[in-house]
């Protein structure tokens, strides 16, 4: 099978590195990729936000799946654009994409399907916002209804700061705060059928401790020791099956990868949002247990046939995986600083600890050097027979790393492992 992966993120470096280690995948290209995604896959220059040059360039290569990674282009219509040119592509429709394109519209869909979600509010005015912000008190949670890079939500005690990000947005939904732990949820449909992927938990937070601002992801592990077992076939029966079919109803079938974004709160499992692809950095976990060659999971999503595929394979081991980010991230990332150690990381900690890149490019005057290109550049990604193990071998690898003025969480998966 030849793919073609749309995105340049750590997010797509997973993806491309586990269809690179599936048999049935002949031909990998990857646009327009990263320095770490050229080691597995041919690189192309596209702008990914543009469907007709998306599409052309499957077209050039004989693509036979393309996978549309990140948000932007989706909401954008890019896995539109690809489907009109006959190709397969794993990635839900502009319409559909709108569940994670606005918080509005994905508050609607899960009322008209019964899915638990906290009570809400959608402003549009500082007097609007003022009236919500009152009738939930603190903490307040604020959300942009757009897409904002992971980085569009604030949560905090200060009405000031809750005000000053409602003012910041042209639209905002404010609702109640969610108390308990978070769980995120992947499942793969094509529109009728859901299958379920295993469960993961992230750290959105920057600081050790769950400190500081709201980040794209700091880190993730999987499995949940914690978790209630059935928590899966739960969310499957509650949340994801009944959000599948309203979207098919409202005769926008949802296709692709649907996370769900779950809090286990006192009185329940309530959805805090749902995304439209796989989430970084919980991809590299999910995908790093996951036995089932991929390709042929993503290639039945497309072509509506996830019915007939047989039960996921997963591994008994636990995955951890660290995000490297630059330095003054998420405020105003500092790029170009040369990145050491990759090559010490390859040659002493594979293949139970692995790099993968996100923000990163080569060097202008020299391809043998990666420079930072992003606020979030690297996250490491180890396994073991439990997530104390899998921990140590993340943390190991992640020393061996240099970046200058980098800042990564030492407390990834922690408490899980410690068994609190």
């Amino acid at each position: 099978m030849n793919v073609l992966v749309i995105g340049s993120g750590a997010r797509e470096h997973a993806l491309c590195r586990s269809l690179s280690l599936d048999p049935a995948v002949t031909a990998l290209h990857c646009a327009p990729g990263n320095a770490g995604i050229a080691e597995v896959a041919e690189l192309h220059q596209v702008d990914a936000m543009d469907g007709e040059a998306v599409s052309a360039l499957a077209v050039a290569l004989g693509a036979e799946l393309v996978v549309v990674g990140p948000e932007a282009p989706l909401v954008a219509g890019v896995a539109d654009a690809v489907r009109e040119a006959g190709i397969p592509v794993f990635g839900p429709s502009k319409e559909a994409a709108q569940l994670e394109g606005s918080k509005a519209f994905a508050k609607d869909v899960m009322a008209a399907a019964g899915v638990p979600t906290a009570r809400s509010y959608v402003c549009t005015t500082p007097e609007e916002v003022a009236e919500a912000l009152d009738a939930f008190g603190a903490p307040y949670v604020v959300k942009d209804d757009g897409l904002a890079a992971g980085k569009g939500v604030v949560v905090t005690d200060d009405l000031e700061a809750a005000a000053a990000h409602a003012a910041g947005c042209e639209r905002v939904v404010i609702e109640e705060f969610l108390d308990g732990p978070e769980v995120s949820l992947f499942a793969i449909t094509d529109g009728v059928s859901v299958l379920p992927l295993q469960p993961a938990q992230d750290f959105k937070r920057a600081f050790d401790g769950d400190e500081g601002p709201n980040t794209g992801g700091m880190g993730a592990y999987s499995p949940l020791p914690w978790a209630d077992p059935k928590l899966v076939e739960e969310v499957l029966e509650t949340v994801l099956q009944p959000t599948v079919d309203e979207l098919r109803h409202r005769g926008t079938p949802f296709s692709g990868l649907l996370y769900a974004g779950l809090a286990i709160t006192g009185r329940g499992v309530r959805v805090i949002e749902f995304n439209a692809r796989f989430g970084d950095p919980e991809t590299q976990v999910v995908l790093a247990r996951l036995k089932t060659p991929l390709a042929g999971v993503l290639k039945a999503a497309a072509t509506g046939d996830l019915a007939d595929l047989p039960a996921l394979r997963w591994s008994d081991d636990a995955a951890v995986t660290v995000v490297i980010a630059s330095h003054n991230y998420p405020g105003t990332p500092r790029t170009g600083d040369p990145i050491t150690g990759l090559a010490e990381v390859a040659a002493e900690d594979a293949p139970h600890a692995y790099v993968l890149h996100a923000g990163t490019k080569y060097a202008a005057d020299d391809r043998d050097t990666v420079v930072s290109a992003g606020g979030r550049v690297l996250s490491v990604t180890a396994t073991g027979t439990d997530l104390t193990e899998a921990r140590e071998r993340a943390y190991r690898a992640l020393g061996r790393i240099g970046l200058d003025g980098s800042q990564h969480r030492t407390d990834i998966a922690a408490k899980a492992a410690a068994g609190a």
